[in-house]
């Protein structure tokens, strides 16, 4: 008998783009997976997609019901369980009117997923987190686990803010509880679609495959493929010294242009809906009132946003897909599911 099958990990927001590929890699090591959902209705949905990639008959899949903004169901999803994935957080696609809708779910429900860790005798939680709590701050690229995002920056978005005072409470929980904690960081999250659910990242692609971009700002992040964010949050979950450690995975930073660049050599079919017209810094900021999406970025136009995964290299064995694997698989299986 494969002795994964004595231990269950509990994923929060399985129904998330990296909740579903975490609760894969799982169920592809052998571990069975108790995932969480808002509303149980979407259960028979977010299992067929993740099932139909393969690889997880020989683990076993259930579902319990449970908010980030309510207490009921935490312990009941929990009973049983020995290490907790938290990966539900809001990601906007504009941002809200206020910024408290975006930062009480994620720093409040994480408290509220940790104290429920620790009541069920979880042996660690692995939270994931994001590049927006570190790269916001006093730092400098290329940044590194060390840095983090000062949430009075006036690149400090609500989403940025929300990330950072999220994993900063969480912090401070565990060091108060005893809680066993591990972190991780991702890139701009891109890769293959498990269902039909488009995420705020994957969004970029379709929006650029069906020509919904006139013009592109200079805008670039690091890129990462869900894939590789799923496996390192399976290896900080396993690796002995990996507790009380944040790690930052992604990659090279990619442009808007470098992706639109990397679908037209891939879908040269699709090249005439691809922008080639870069916007200026100026006249981007000027546009930047008038486009919710744009106003989200255009202070971070033409800024250094390297990161550093040496540390996720060096102690979890963690080597990531180039972005051009992740760009194009985004956008195979957009095209797959009939979206673009």
């Amino acid at each position: 008998m494969n002795e994964k099958r004595a231990v269950t990990v509990a994923v929060t927001g399985i129904g998330g783009f990296v909740g579903r590929h975490v609760a894969l890699a799982l169920l592809r090591e052998g571990y069975d997976v108790h995932g969480t959902v808002r509303t149980l209705a979407r259960a028979q949905e977010i299992e067929r997609s993740i099932r139909a990639a393969g690889g997880t008959a020989d683990a076993r899949l259930t579902f319990a019901e449970a908010d980030l903004l309510a207490e009921e169901g935490w312990s009941e999803a929990f009973a049983g369980v020995s290490y907790v994935v938290h990966t539900a957080s809001p990601f906007p696609a504009r941002l809200p009117a206020n910024e408290m809708e975006l930062i009480a779910p994620a720093r409040d429900g994480a408290l509220r997923v940790l104290r429920a860790a620790r009541s069920a005798g979880v042996r660690r939680v692995v939270l994931t987190s994001s590049i927006a709590a570190v790269i916001y701050g006093h730092g400098k690229a290329p940044y590194a686990e060390g840095d983090w995002t000062d949430p009075q920056s006036p690149f400090a978005t609500p989403y940025y803010r929300s990330k950072t005072f999220a994993e900063r409470s969480a912090w401070d929980y565990a060091r108060e509880s005893g809680l066993e904690l591990t972190v991780v960081n991702p890139g701009m999250v891109l890769g293959p679609l498990l269902g039909r659910d488009v995420g705020t990242s994957v969004a970029v692609v379709r929006n650029l495959l069906r020509g919904s971009y006139p013009a592109l700002p200079k805008f670039a992040v690091p890129v990462v493929d869900v894939r590789d964010v799923a496996a390192a949050h399976v290896r900080a979950m396993t690796t002995a010294g990996a507790a009380g450690e944040r790690f930052l995975v992604a990659g090279e930073v990619c442009s808007l242009a470098d992706i639109a660049a990397i679908l037209r050599r891939r879908f040269p079919e699709r090249a005439s809906k691809l922008p080639k017209l870069i916007l200026p810094n100026w006249l981007a900021t000027l546009v930047a009132p008038f486009d919710p999406g744009l106003r989200l970025i255009v202070r971070e136009l033409g800024r250094d946003q390297r990161i550093s995964s040496a540390k996720a290299r060096r102690m979890l064995g963690w080597q990531p897909r180039s972005a051009a694997e992740a760009v194009s698989a985004s956008a195979d299986s957009l095209i797959l599911a009939g979206l673009v």
